[in-house]
């Protein structure tokens, strides 16, 4: 499966770090880590901009982690328009700090910096495949 298939809008159908989208397909949620210096890539890296090496290792992003910070979308970009609105977050999770969408399904009142979240792989309308945040 290549990368055209992630995300609401896929902008790009080859990468170094397509085994993304089939880990989204296993309902695995991974980031990259280089093996020469232990830094930790999301969303992955093929290789590193640390360092420079291309030793690279999949990691899994599990467990729960912390809103960093986060914000309402009122106006979507290029190919998202029928999405808004919709929330963004930062979420650190055990040092792995992932960039994502918090489910519709959570109510605003619940989103705040501090608060716990877990990511989860989903399945799109239209066959694509994603990740969003969800209250741990």
């Amino acid at each position: 499966m290549g990368f055209e298939k992630f995300g609401h809008v896929s902008f790009t159908s080859q990468t170094k770090t397509e085994a993304f989208v089939d880990y989204l397909s296993k309902n695995e949620i991974r980031a990259t880590k280089c093996r020469a210096c232990g830094r930790v890539f999301f969303p992955p890296q093929a290789d590193c901009s640390s360092c420079l090496a291309r030793d690279m290792e999949w990691v899994k992003v599990e467990g729960s982690g912390r809103i960093i910070s986060f914000t309402k979308v009122n106006y979507g970009p290029t190919g998202f328009e029928d999405d808004v609105p919709y929330i963004l977050a930062l979420a650190d999770f055990n040092g792995i700090k992932v960039f994502g969408r918090i489910s519709k399904d959570t109510p605003e009142e619940q989103i705040a910096v501090g608060k716990e979240v877990k990511a989860e792989a989903i399945s799109l309308p239209n066959g694509q495949v994603s990740y969003q945040f969800l209250p741990a």
